[in-house]
């Protein structure tokens, strides 16, 4: 009878004691055991995030082989406001914009399960006298101005975001925009108060689309610049930056 206990222990400890050596980077958090094999590699590598509001969807992009890729497209639980920039605080919009994601933005322990922050106002809301504050990307799928996602979405956005920036990335680009920007599609706006903004953004998303990289927006003039450092994205380095986790 010890002995069928014995092995029945064993059997049963055996796999944590190789996860916990597989995974001694850092430890499973609550949700990550959902994730499939094929994402958790992914962890630690850059993101990108981009955000396309008419069509409610949040895109997660992770730099591999030198390009930014489209590891999954997330519905967007909630949004308010409609199509354009949020200018003020209680007008209830979300915002849209070229915006960046620090440790400091991260919150896991938000009333809505999981958040992070935006950064709104950012230089180019600031200059334009835009207010607001605690804009974030979170669970629990409600909306005051906020992009709200289901928590197990949310669960997964936010490890990626967390262990690209604990691996080094200095920030998580987030870029937001109305629509999908083709010319076509913007040209259906042209009558539009906020065609001249989105001509701005259109610059950033072009970029994206062309190279595969983030914009590097600058705002000079109160106005979206793509920076001069920018164009070199046109050459992408074609080495892959080390992933931790993909050897363990």
């Amino acid at each position: 009878m010890s002995k069928s206990l014995f092995m029945l222990s064993v059997l049963l400890l055996s796999p944590v004691s190789f996860y916990s050596n597989a995974q001694s980077v850092q430890p499973l958090t609550e949700q990550q055991s959902t994730m499939q094999p094929e994402k958790q590699r992914l962890l630690g590598l850059p993101v990108y995030v981009r955000i396309i509001k008419e069509d409610k969807v949040l895109e997660l992009f992770v730099k591999n082989q030198g390009a930014y890729q489209l590891v999954q497209t997330y519905p967007i639980c909630n949004y308010s406001g409609g199509l354009g920039p949020k200018r003020y605080q209680g007008d209830f919009k979300s915002p849209e914009g070229f915006y960046q994601v620090t440790m400091q933005s991260l919150n896991p322990n938000s009333k809505f399960y999981r958040s992070f922050n935006l950064g709104y106002p950012n230089q180019y809301d600031q200059e334009h006298g835009f207010t607001g504050k605690h804009l974030m990307v979170h669970g629990d799928c409600v909306s005051t101005g906020c992009y709200a996602m289901n928590n197990q979405q949310i669960s997964e956005i936010y490890q990626f975001i967390e262990y690209a920036l604990i691996n080094g990335q200095p920030q998580v680009e987030v870029n937001i925009f109305p629509f999908r920007m083709t010319n076509d599609k913007l040209n259906s706006y042209s009558h539009s108060v906020h065609y001249e903004f989105w001509q701005q953004l259109k610059v950033g998303y072009d970029f994206f689309e062309k190279t595969h990289q983030p914009p590097n927006m600058i705002v000079s003039n109160g106005r979206y610049n793509l920076a001069p450092q920018g164009l070199l994205a046109n050459n992408p380095p074609k080495t892959n930056p080390a992933n931790p986790f993909a050897a363990r």
